[in-house]
């Protein structure tokens, strides 16, 4: 197990690891206690009351976060001939149809973050599988990566619009923002996720769905959050 540095060590000692704090106090926390020289990223991580090994408790979809991640998110664009002037007028930075599906399959690199598809192409995307899969690439319905209107998917994740979908041991993790951001930004994304991780929740969960909530910086310590305030803190945040 890798050893903290000094600073992670020195933050982490600054407030108490075992508390569940609120979640505008967390946030707080997690940007004073923020020890690196860049702006770090500040992350989410829920852990759900759900199966991960059974289809129909699977978590996934989008959420808009209002103030944006602070990322600058590049976005490629599977699509035929008639929808690439579309895509790159919404800002695409990389566009193409077979060929660049080609390319990729040939050892092209994935300069890209967020990868969108007409329907028509998903066949030819589909033999990429094994590429975009393992890299959370694959576009999919569920997560508005597959659609005809592509200029409109393209603006969404270029001005925040973000993936999220538990990993295996029904965690989602998932970034709110960057330690420069102010507390009204981070907050109020923050609520825009809790909400809709919230209206996700599977018809076949049971018990307590939202088990446990913790917010990090990229490189600092976590931090509990109370997630029994988390439902009205979503509500009462715009």
């Amino acid at each position: 197990m890798a050893k903290h540095g000094k600073k992670y060590r020195e933050a982490a000692m600054r407030y108490d690891k075992q508390t569940p704090y609120g979640p505008r106090e967390a946030l707080e926390l997690v940007k004073t206690l923020a020890p690196a020289k860049f702006d770090e990223t500040v992350e989410a991580i829920f852990k759900l009351g759900i199966d991960p090994k059974k289809a129909d408790q699977l978590v996934r979809g989008t959420v808009s976060l209002p103030h944006g991640t602070g990322k600058n998110v590049r976005v490629a664009v599977f699509a035929p001939a008639d929808k690439e002037k579309e895509a790159v007028e919404a800002g695409a930075d990389v566009v193409g149809g077979k060929e660049l599906v080609e390319k990729l399959q040939a050892g092209g690199e994935l300069d890209f973050d967020v990868a969108i598809a007409t329907p028509d192409m998903m066949a030819e995307v589909g033999k990429l599988g094994k590429i975009l899969g393992p890299r959370g690439l694959m576009p999919n319905p569920k997560a508005g990566t597959v659609t005809p209107d592509v200029g409109k998917a393209v603006g969404e994740f270029k001005a925040g619009r973000i993936e999220y979908r538990n990993d295996r041991h029904g965690n989602v993790h998932v970034p709110v923002g960057k330690v420069s951001f102010d507390m009204d930004q981070l907050a109020g994304n923050l609520a825009a996720l809790s909400a809709e991780l919230i209206r996700a929740k599977p018809a076949s969960s049971k018990g307590r769905y939202l088990r446990q909530m913790s917010l990090s910086s990229t490189m600092g310590p976590g931090v509990k959050v109370d997630v029994g305030s988390v439902e009205d803190f979503s509500q009462s945040v715009g």
